[in-house]
């Protein structure tokens, strides 16, 4: 088994709360450089990297990074900046067994072919030992035979679509290359609706939904978990509709919602998050908004939208003052640090996929992706979002991060108004909650 050195009896853990988003005078100092002497603990330590050593071929592993523009988009920069933050800490305490970890980042620019061309690239031209990042589910299914073909390690960070998985199920030998460390796939993302349904809406006065889904890939598996289980936990959908990819007007939909007279839209969104998110508060429909919306995980999000996301709920794989793990906001202060702001969930993934991977090589003492395998798939390795292990290569979803509570769990955050900027407060699960739910006022 795989382990970083970090006990972990129970999910959560004790750590100093930082501050989300503009309010950084009250997160606590963190000296970067202790940071990065310890937060690498049992990874490169001496006595492995003694083990390592000559199987592991020193002198430098290469990571290449798939980020949909790294220099502007949040979500790629999250990848990118997180994978040199990861990158550096291993330097500092030795590299991965005496090897210098380098990071090469390639622009996907959310584009199938275009991201196909940049895995190549990473591959055959530069010959990586690793790729990660990914954050288009079209663009993953879209490599997903490259890497069978290349053979090199891949760990995904952002991409939901559980086909990646289904094939490894399908062809073990051909496609056992791919790992998912996050999020969790998009049918465990439905589940977690229906999770948090379950556990609030009673509190939070949602006794009847509309559920709207934007018509990506990413989106169509959350669907059919959601069709009928959601009705199960006893709450009544009279509205579930998937709606056009490119809807920009969200009044005729919203209005067909007000006569329904539910009390909530509970979303499933990202591409088109902000229109729909803006239009609500702007008009000030009288039912309440959340589910998952990609846009609000942004911690900057609150001022880019002049305040409209108040009151609004989104899931999310963690957040800067969320304490899932010891490690979780330790990460995030270091790397608003080191950039000047606090990462989304793609970054807090990467970052664990690549100090999982360096585990993965000290454990199997060799950087063959043939060696590395097997040692990822006993892994039980705590990171930022969770206690990351794999499915079995029996399971429904073979190399997808397991999901559950005492694993990979999605914390639920709620916008709300504090000192006059906005924070990401934590209203579930309960072990990391900071706050209640509430109600916007015009409803």
């Amino acid at each position: 088994m795989v382990n970083d050195g970090t006990s972990h009896d129970g999910r959560r853990s004790s750590e100093t709360v930082g501050e989300a988003n503009d309010t950084t005078e009250r997160q606590p100092n963190l000296d970067r450089r202790r940071f990065l002497r310890t937060a690498s603990v049992g990874v490169a330590g001496a006595g492995l990297a003694g083990r390592v050593g000559a199987a592991a071929n020193q002198g430098s592993i290469t990571i290449g990074v798939l980020a949909p523009e790294p220099g502007q988009n949040p979500i790629g920069a999250s990848m990118a900046n997180s994978a040199r933050l990861a990158a550096e800490e291993l330097n500092e305490n030795g590299g991965i067994g005496g090897a210098t970890v380098d990071v090469s980042v390639k622009d996907t620019q959310e584009d199938p072919s275009v991201g196909n061309r940049k895995y190549q690239e990473l591959t055959v031209g530069e010959q990586v030992d690793l790729t990660t990042g990914v954050f288009t589910s079209e663009v993953l299914l879209n490599i997903m035979s490259s890497i069978a073909q290349q053979r090199t390690l891949h760990l995904s960070t952002g991409a939901a679509t559980p086909e990646a998985s289904r094939q490894v199920a399908q062809n073990y030998e051909q496609f056992k290359y791919f790992f998912r460390t996050g999020p969790v796939n998009s049918q465990f993302l439905g589940r977690n609706m229906v999770d948090f349904a379950e556990a609030n809406f009673d509190s939070m006065g949602w006794d009847s939904v509309a559920v709207l889904a934007e018509d990506f890939k990413w989106t169509e598996p959350i669907s059919q978990e959601l069709e009928g289980a959601l009705g199960e936990t006893g709450v009544d959908v009279p509205i579930n509709t998937r709606y056009a990819s490119d809807t920009e007007n969200f009044s005729p939909i919203y209005d067909r919602i007000q006569s329904a007279g539910v009390d909530a839209a509970y979303v499933v969104m990202a591409h088109t998050g902000t229109a729909a998110l803006v239009q609500w508060a702007k008009q000030q429909r009288p039912f309440g908004f959340g589910g998952i919306h990609v846009p609000m995980q942004l911690p900057s999000y609150y001022q880019s939208v002049n305040g409209a996301a108040r009151f609004a709920v989104t899931q999310n794989s963690a957040t800067p003052t969320s304490e899932i793990t010891q490690k979780t906001v330790p990460y995030a202060n270091a790397y608003q640090e080191a950039y000047g702001q606090f990462p989304v969930y793609t970054g807090y993934i990467t970052y664990d996929a690549i100090k999982q991977y360096a585990a993965a090589v000290q454990s199997a003492g060799s950087r063959d992706p043939d060696d590395v395998i097997p040692a990822l798939e006993e892994s039980s390795y705590t990171g930022t979002t969770g206690t990351l292990e794999y499915y079995g290569r029996d399971q429904q979803f073979p190399h997808d991060v397991k999901y559950g509570q005492e694993f990979a769990w999605p914390v639920w955050l709620q916008w709300q108004e504090t000192d006059g900027g906005g924070r990401q407060e934590v209203i579930w699960p309960e072990d990391v909650k900071t706050t209640d739910y509430e109600s916007p006022p015009w409803v």
